[in-house]
């Protein structure tokens, strides 16, 4: 046990944030995301939410947000689905609790999601079963 680290962070996932440079990506994936399928490195964080581990996670990872227009990015909702991602609103609070202001966002196509996820340095297997919920960090540098 560390002073100060959110218990919800796992010594695996303390060590792919330490390992991850700037500009590397990380997702946050929802129950439904191909983790194993898309991610070059997975690490399972089964039973959390994405809310917790977010906020917990940005409490260490700084976003990229001098040198990327949009370090955040969400899987947008497909074309002709009419599914409300009420999460989203989620995310937004938790972002602009740890970033003033708050980073802007980039909704990314599904497939065009997978291909990023693909060449992330890692992917967080949770258990959120929000649709729509992946979300992709691109890390920052400590000022």
């Amino acid at each position: 046990m560390l002073k100060k680290i959110p218990k919800i962070l796992s010594p695996e996932l303390l060590k792919v944030l330490m390992e991850m440079g700037h500009g590397d990506e990380i997702v946050l994936a929802d129950g439904n995301f191909p983790a194993v399928t898309c991610g070059q490195r997975v690490v399972r964080c089964d039973g959390h939410g994405i809310p917790e581990l977010l906020d917990a996670i940005l409490e260490l990872l700084p976003l990229d947000v001098k040198y990327s227009d949009k370090p955040v990015g969400l899987m947008e909702v497909m074309a002709g689905d009419s599914y409300q991602p009420v999460i989203w609103q989620t995310y937004n609070e938790i972002l602009a609790r740890h970033e003033n202001p708050a980073p802007q966002i980039d909704y990314i196509e599904r497939f065009a999601f997978y291909e990023k996820a693909k060449k992330a340095f890692a992917v967080v297997t949770t258990g959120e079963g929000a649709l729509y919920a992946n979300i992709l960090l691109k890390k920052g540098v400590v000022v």
